[in-house]
């Protein structure tokens, strides 16, 4: 069995908890145990370093250190907290004075940040640990009638000197495990771009626009479905894909599936089991 520290993503927490109840209930079939951190706290976004450096780089130190302190990598299933706390754990590597500064906060605590645990993302965990062929020998219902789009969004990929598991003009990972669980994947140019989640707020007719644009991509390619690694980015293209497709005038739908549900209805788990039916395209 091989055992990870499981970071619990604010969004998974929140919006999107059927990515954690999936995980649940599939990964001991795969060797996997999630060691889930409830004492970890938001990792900021990609916002939080640009207002306050420090305070940045000390909570992403904690959610590291909490995961040093048992002896486990830090697995994530969110893009962002996955882009978001390996730019922080490269900051103090290699700024040994900040290193220092953000130690003498966490020793209150009882902890010490040591740069001895690796950040990783799911998916990658379920590509390089477990494996394909380990992946393809537990798969009880194939995914073969499904023509499959694979959006892995912008944070798994970029900036690339902080990621580094995929080329991210020539991403293969998603795809490789999408033909592990038989399913079919599509040429599909969006596959590494923005969903726009993160202007949503401030810009929504243009992020809208960015969503509009993957979504419409996939339906005219005829896949019966699209699949993220990233809970922000479902959230966007499952969550507002009605207003996205009305504002572009496009008059039909996709269903979106995080990897953890794609992984658990290859396993043989129901879509009721895995929370799909939370979805808003259904």
């Amino acid at each position: 069995m091989k055992r990870y520290a499981y970071y619990m993503s604010c969004i998974n927490e929140s919006m999107t908890k059927e990515v954690d109840r999936s995980i649940d209930f599939w990964q001991k079939d795969l060797g996997l145990d999630f060691v889930k951190l409830h004492e970890g706290t938001c990792c900021g976004g990609s916002n939080l370093d640009y207002v306050s450096p420090k305070h940045f780089a000390l909570v992403n130190a904690r959610n590291i250190a909490l995961a040093e302190k048992s002896g486990l990598d830090l697995i994530v299933s969110c893009n962002t907290c996955l882009m978001t706390i390996r730019t922080a754990k490269k900051k103090l590597d290699e700024t040994p004075e900040l290193k220092k500064e953000v130690n003498e906060i966490l020793k209150r605590e009882g902890l010490e940040y040591r740069g001895t645990s690796e950040v990783r993302h799911l998916l990658w965990v379920l590509v390089d640990d477990v494996g394909l062929d380990a992946i393809k020998a537990k798969v009880t219902v194939p995914l073969k009638n499904y023509r499959i789009a694979p959006f892995y969004g912008c944070h798994i990929l970029r900036p690339s000197t902080v990621l580094g598991r995929d080329n991210p003009l020539a991403p293969s990972s998603l795809d490789q495990l999408i033909e592990a669980l038989g399913g079919q994947t599509i040429p599909f140019e969006h596959k590494n771009r923005c969903c726009g989640f993160h202007t949503l707020l401030v810009a929504e007719e243009e992020s809208l626009n960015v969503a509009a644009e993957a979504l419409e991509e996939a339906i005219n390619s005829k896949a019966d479905f699209i699949v993220t690694p990233c809970p922000l980015c479902h959230t966007v293209l499952d969550g507002y894909q009605s207003k996205a497709l009305k504002q572009a005038h496009i008059e039909s739908s996709i269903p979106v599936f995080h990897i953890s549900e794609m992984v658990g209805l290859a396993l043989g788990y129901t879509a009721k089991q895995l929370g799909i039916k939370r979805h808003i395209v259904s």
